[in-house]
Parts: structure tokens; sequence; C-alpha cells
């Protein structure tokens, strides 16, 4: 990503058709393109005027609002115009044509992906992981998810997170002036609580990690695959648990060829459902579709974060479902789903066993459907804490982590009295860079282009 300082334009709305549609531009003096594009018209800084937008030779493009925030009172802290014009395709890439234009001379360019929020963040009008909760709102697929993203964007995440920083450097302080002057032979530890300050600030690192780690459930959710046999009822599931009929169903084995997704919601969590083709040996496949379809069946339970093996409850397992079972990745979380228990006479439940943790419903009379969901939930961690809640990403989740692990170290060695201080400082060192990555007071180049860089343009 460039880091040059040029001014940069871009639509700022989504593709597509829309009532409205904005062109946004940003640089450190606007005013050349202001003039430029309206002549002698004054914009009063944050203050909206109603303006033909003009073509160089004078022809109307559209008419609209031209909204001018002058620097540093503006989302990038540089100067920023937003035209707001009909949300038609045409019409805003010609009206981003236009302001390109107007602005050469200036050296203005179109903006790069997250380039708006990264100046923002350059020029400390956010922090690194408020810059994140941009992009996480703009993506969020929940209204819980909303609702936290909304969370970190206000800088609550941040606080926290500066908090923890705070209590560690006043530790490593006291610890660091220990060492500069041993010779006052002051029992540190004893004297300053020095361990009672560093429990306080892991039992804070643990309420942070919680918190933000079902906040990351809301923002990644779980990937769930169906799997099983033909005609055991996988279609029939996916529609229960999407409350509507997004896959067919017939008595016919083999109907479902290829992947069926549905993302639901179960406590503000998304679920990737994927319904897949039934699994059965290639030569027991009627034809040269079907046998792709099982592929992918494969493909898709590789990718799993969750896996939902449907079993027939009123004719029992078969070789084929052990086989199945058999070839089940390690390590990922498998649901035994006995299905038609309407048919079998079984009672809605589940069953912890030592193979795995067995479900008894019927899809198509949707009992125990509410089972199912308790149990993903359990799967995914989730629990109704009723605390405030971050949408962090997996890089503040390993961030806590290895700050949480050089603190434990830390305590080993405090446990160790004043022998080993120097080792102690050193691990409060460490957790303190460990914290400040996350709103970005330790980042580097290639991690901000990794995060920018996934933003869409005009953001």
């Amino acid at each position: 990503m460039n880091l040059d300082s040029s001014p940069i334009a871009a639509i700022a709305t989504a593709p597509g058709r829309g009532g409205i549609g904005v062109v946004r531009a940003s640089g450190k003096n606007l005013q050349g393109l202001i003039t430029a594009l309206f002549g002698t018209a004054t914009l009063a800084p944050r203050h909206a005027s109603y303006l033909p937008f003009k073509q160089a030779d004078g022809t109307l493009i559209d008419q609209g609002i031209a909204i001018y925030f002058k620097g540093p009172h503006s989302y990038t802290g540089e100067d920023v115009l937003e035209l707001q014009g009909h949300g038609g395709p045409i019409v805003m890439q010609l009206l981003l044509a236009r302001v390109l234009e107007a602005g050469q001379e200036a050296g203005l360019r179109l903006a790069e992906p997250g380039e708006f929020t990264r100046r923002a963040y350059l020029n400390d009008k956010l922090d690194l992981a408020q810059a994140e909760a941009v992009a996480d709102l703009i993506d969020a697929s929940t209204e819980a998810a909303a609702k936290s993203a909304s969370q970190s964007l206000s800088g609550a995440f941040s606080r926290t997170v500066n908090n923890l920083v705070d209590g560690v450097t006043n530790l490593r302080m006291l610890v660091e002036a220990t060492l500069d002057f041993p010779e006052e032979e002051i029992d540190f530890l004893e004297k300053s609580d020095a361990r009672g300050q560093l429990a306080g600030i892991v039992a804070a690192l643990e309420t942070v990690f919680r918190q933000a780690a079902q906040g990351a459930l809301l923002r990644e959710g779980l990937n769930v695959v169906l799997v099983g046999q033909p005609n055991v009822g996988k279609s029939s599931l996916l529609n229960a648990l999407a409350g509507s009929d997004v896959a067919i169903v017939t008595p016919i084995a083999g109907t479902t060829r290829d992947k069926v997704s549905e993302t639901i919601q179960i406590e503000g969590i998304p679920l990737n459902i994927i319904d897949t083709a039934g699994i059965r040996t290639i030569d027991e496949a009627v034809d040269v579709v079907e046998r792709i379809g099982i592929e992918r069946t494969w493909g898709e339970v590789g990718k799993a974060d969750v896996i939902l093996h449907l079993l027939d409850a009123d004719h029992g397992p078969s070789r084929a479902d052990e086989g199945i079972v058999a070839a089940f990745p390690a390590g990922v979380p498998v649901l035994r789903i006995w299905n038609k228990i309407d048919l079998s006479g079984h009672k809605a439940g589940v069953d912890v066993m030592e193979d795995a943790t067995h479900v008894y419903l019927s899809a198509h009379e949707h009992i125990g459907i509410d089972l199912l969901r308790a149990e993903l939930l359990r799967i995914a961690g989730w629990q109704q804490t009723g605390e405030s809640l971050y949408l962090a990403r997996e890089r503040h989740l390993i961030a806590l982590k290895n700050a949480g692990a050089h603190l434990d170290r830390a305590g080993e060695h405090a446990a160790q009295n004043d022998q080993s201080l120097d080792l102690f400082a050193e691990e409060l060192r460490l957790a303190q860079v460990q914290l400040s990555s996350i709103t970005g007071a330790f980042s580097s180049d290639d991690l901000l282009g990794v995060i920018f860089g996934r933003f869409c343009i005009g953001k």
C-alpha cells in the first residue's frame, strides 16, 4: 500500500443502484479541487451545499450535495470533500472521473482499499483496533456483531487494553526503579505488593480475553457441515435450522448433488450451515454428477469447524456410516445426529457418550431442534455472560494470549523474590509490547498493509 500523502478519491458507497451515492476525496489541502469543481462557489466547512456537478465543459452530470470537512476535523484528519449524488453506477463513475480530472494538477489519485481509514489511523483519529472495527461494522452479519463492532469503534476495547498497558507499565516502573537503586535494600516485592498488582493485571487480562473470544465468535461464526448417507434427512435438517425451505427435500436418494449453504443466527452467532451431497461409495453413485458432489462433500468436511453426522434413527447405523466416521479429520468436533425419531420411537434428547455426543431429533417434525442449537452453542464455547463483548480478531486473541504467557512467567520470577527482578522486568516489557500491538502502538508496516488491504475501496 502506498504511503505517500497525495490527495485521494474514490466512490464511498457500495456498488449497484441506490437512492444516494457518495464520492469522497481526502488530502492536505483540497481548496484547488473545490475551485476546479465549483468555481467561485464557497463551501462552508461542515455545511451542506446543494450544487450542480458539471463536467469540465459545463455539461451537467448531476445535482447534489457537497460537504467540505476542514482538517483536522474530519474522518481522515485531512481536508475531506464528499459529493452526494444519485446512486446510479454510471453517475458515480462519471462523478469520480470528473473529480480525478479536476484534481490532476494536485496529484489526486484513486484511493487504494482501506486508505481513507489508514489515513485516519496515521493521523491519530483512530487507533488500530478502532480502524479494524470500521471494517467489522461494515461486514457484520448479525445484530449482535454490529453492536459489538460499535463498542470497539467507540474505543471501549482500546480503553480496556490501554488500562492493562498502564497497569503493566506502572509495575515495570517499580521493578526497574528497584533495579536502578539496589543499595536501598528495599524488599521490593513486599513493600510495593508487586505480586498483588500482578495478580490484579492477570485477572483483568483473563476477563478481557474472555470478552474478546466471545466477540470473535460473533465476527467469525462457525462453518457447520451436514454429512451422511443419502436420504437421512440432511436437507430437512438444514431447512429446520434455517426456518425456511432452502434445500430441496424428496424421498429420492441423492437429491442434493452440490452444496447448499445458509447462514443462520443462534444467540447472535452466525452459523454457516452447509448441506452436502449424500456420501456413498463411488461405485454406488448413479452418475458422474453425483460422484463430483461426493468429492465436494469431503472438500467441505475438510474446512468444517463442526461436523453434524446424520444417521437414520429408524434403521440404525450401517457399515457405510462406520466408513464415514473413519474418514473425518482429527480435531474437528462431531455431533452424531439421530434423525427421524418420529419413526423410530426414540425420545428427543442429548446423550454424551465416550465416542461422541449424540442428539436425537426429528427434522421433519421439528422435534429436538432446540437441543441441537444448544449443543452448537456449547461447542462454540458461547456463554451468556451479560458482559460487553468486543468484536475481536484472531490477531487480538493471539496478542492477549501471548501477553498472558509473559505475565505467567513474570509471576514465576516474582516467586523467587528479589533474585530474578531483571527477568521479572523483561517479561513485563514483553507483555506490554504484546498488548500495545493491539491498538497499534507497536505495529510493522507489513501488518498495516495486511489489515487495511482487506477494506473496501472508499473506506
